[in-house]
């Protein structure tokens, strides 16, 4: 088992193009809009080695009538392979990995790769929701309600047991940073269930004003724990005014700025091995405008 940590100067970009986890299409237009708003471009001003690993298949959200507690499972287990394996080949390669996505279930394939090469491993889980649904719960069907559940080990068993460690993270390995329940999309189940949880919890209405405070702390906390972390971030974690461009935007959420100042402190640490972005609907960006605004993000994050 691997236990270098890769080059953050290096960085492998994988594209993963795929609804099939939404509830709706656009979301797997996503990798195309920032490779097109100059992603590659800007990382490589700011000094970093970009090697483009392509895209994986691409696959658009179609209703699945015939599921409706558990839409697209065969197609989101497809696309969580082929991110598996693009994620494995560049940490061979010891490259840091940059995943694009995609609606956020792309995260298990991320996490499975991961835990093959490393022993050590915590996420932080910058998100609008928890996604803490499974089939029996879920009022949707769709899996991106239901990614932190199956990381977790429960729900639908071609996911839940999706790589080679069973759970992919234990729940006292993850920290849960800037969701928000004051904008309704946390269901009465997923409520209960955080009142319980064992995860570090950073809601919104918590982290207020003291956004880079509360990403140092939380860090320093999970590095505490781990020997490596994993930076999931769903854009929808953004406040709907900053950032609409997404399936289901947020209101209240935190403000742009307030993630790419969390979002920097994150990618800054040492044990930080690789960076996920999920859930930017291309389709609800005509011109293009926060295609761009996500990439500034990226980059000023990046360093």
């Amino acid at each position: 088992m691997q236990q270098d940590t890769p080059d953050p100067g290096n960085i492998a970009l994988i594209g993963a193009p795929s609804s099939a986890g939404a509830r709706m299409a656009g979301q797997e237009q996503g990798p195309k809009a920032l490779r097109d708003a100059g992603l590659i471009q800007s990382l490589r001003i700011n000094g970093h080695e970009v090697k483009d690993l392509g895209d994986i298949e691409e696959v658009a959200f179609s209703p699945d009538p015939e599921n409706p507690r558990q839409q697209n499972l065969s197609r989101v287990g497809s696309v969580l392979k082929q991110v598996e394996s693009k994620v494995g080949s560049a940490l061979t390669d010891k490259q840091w990995p940059l995943i694009i996505g995609g609606d956020c279930t792309i995260t298990i394939g991320v996490l499975a790769a991961l835990t093959s090469h490393f022993k050590s491993l915590g996420m932080i889980y910058l998100d609008g929701d928890v996604d803490l649904n499974t089939p029996d719960t879920t009022l949707s069907g769709v899996f991106d309600g239901m990614v932190l559940a199956h990381i977790l080990g429960k729900g639908a068993e071609e996911l839940s047991h999706f790589g080679a460690r069973y759970p992919l993270l234990e729940e006292d390995n993850i920290t849960l940073f800037g969701y928000s329940p004051e904008a309704g999309g946390l269901d009465p189940v997923e409520m209960e269930l955080l009142k319980d949880t064992i995860m570090a919890k950073y809601p919104l209405e918590e982290i207020k004003d003291a956004a880079q405070e509360d990403a140092i702390k939380a860090l320093e906390d999970l590095e505490s724990k781990v020997d490596h972390i994993l930076v999931h971030f769903d854009v929808d974690v953004i406040d709907q005014e900053d950032f609409p461009a997404v399936d289901v935007p947020h209101d209240p959420g935190l403000k742009l700025k307030q993630v790419q100042e969390a979002l920097k402190i994150f990618l800054k640490s040492d044990k930080t091995i690789g960076l996920v972005v999920t859930e930017f609907n291309a389709s609800r960006d005509s011109d293009g405008k926060f295609a761009n605004q996500l990439v500034d993000l990226i980059r000023e994050a990046k360093g």
